[in-house]
């Protein structure tokens, strides 16, 4: 059973969940806007170095080198990707979501970490599928890996078109037929799609999807945890993009450890 618990930060809440239980980390709501991650990694774990992107809604997952290269080389204040994979202890990854689903993975024997920011259009990507193989170059076993997806727009009220469903659903079904890999999602057991009464249009789980994804790979349930909570439906705690239609996200971040074996 995996269980998420709210703590507190000077008054602020934030969640944690029992399957990351052994690395510092949190999915912060909007209470603790407009703080950095840099800020947010005082919380969790003062000495580490927090790492940011530009997010721009694709599959690129970079290291900490990687990020500090491509800034050195480009002058630009941050690196273009969605996905951050730590290299050694003490580096803390963040990823900002305002409806997208944001995903901490930690491996239980390397002791290192994924921050992944997968919306429609990364999933659609298949944004953790890649961040995973990338782990496993860096030696992770599939079985080392806990997965978890924090708060993100709930498949009951995250209207999109017909098209875009037949698109992420390809990341799961193989066919050609955008309207029979639809009905294939629609037939799914704990399906990802829900009706919607206006022609054309569906309602996406993409969280689900995420986890079907995984599930692909020969991940078990038992190492996927998924937030009981909806950013667009719990505007006391979380930003909504599509309720609010404003700018303002909330982050999630996880701090890479020593591997099994060794304290920090």
């Amino acid at each position: 059973m995996h269980t998420w618990h709210w703590h507190n930060w000077e008054g602020l809440p934030y969640l944690t969940c029992n399957l990351l239980e052994l690395w510092p980390h949190g999915f912060f709501t909007q209470q603790f806007w407009p703080r950095s991650p840099q800020e947010l990694t005082n919380v969790l774990r003062p000495e580490a170095s927090a790492y940011r992107l530009q997010q721009v809604h694709g599959n690129t997952v970079l290291t900490p080198q990687e990020v500090e290269s491509e800034l050195s080389t480009g002058g630009t204040d941050l690196a273009l990707a969605d996905g951050l994979i730590s290299e050694q202890p003490l580096q803390a990854l963040w990823v900002a979501s305002a409806d997208c689903t944001p995903v901490l993975i930690g491996d239980v024997k390397t002791g290192q970490v994924a921050a992944l920011h997968a919306g429609w259009r990364g999933t659609a990507a298949k944004i953790v599928p890649i961040a995973i193989a990338r782990l496993q170059t860096q030696g992770s076993n599939l079985d080392d890996l806990r997965i978890a997806m924090g708060p993100a727009i709930a498949g009951e009220v995250y209207q999109v078109s017909v098209e875009v469903a037949a698109q992420i659903g390809s990341t799961i079904i193989s066919h050609d037929d955008p309207k029979k890999i639809v009905a294939t999602l629609h037939e799914l057991p704990k399906s990802p799609l829900f009706t919607d009464p206006e022609p054309g249009r569906v309602r996406l789980d993409v969280r689900r999807v995420n986890a079907l994804q995984m599930e692909n790979l020969g991940i078990s349930s038992e190492q996927v945890a998924i937030a009981p909570f909806c950013t667009f439906q719990t505007p006391e705690h979380f930003f909504s993009y599509r309720r609010e239609q404003e700018k303002k996200v909330q982050w999630s971040g996880i701090v890479s450890n020593k591997g099994v074996g060794c304290r920090v």
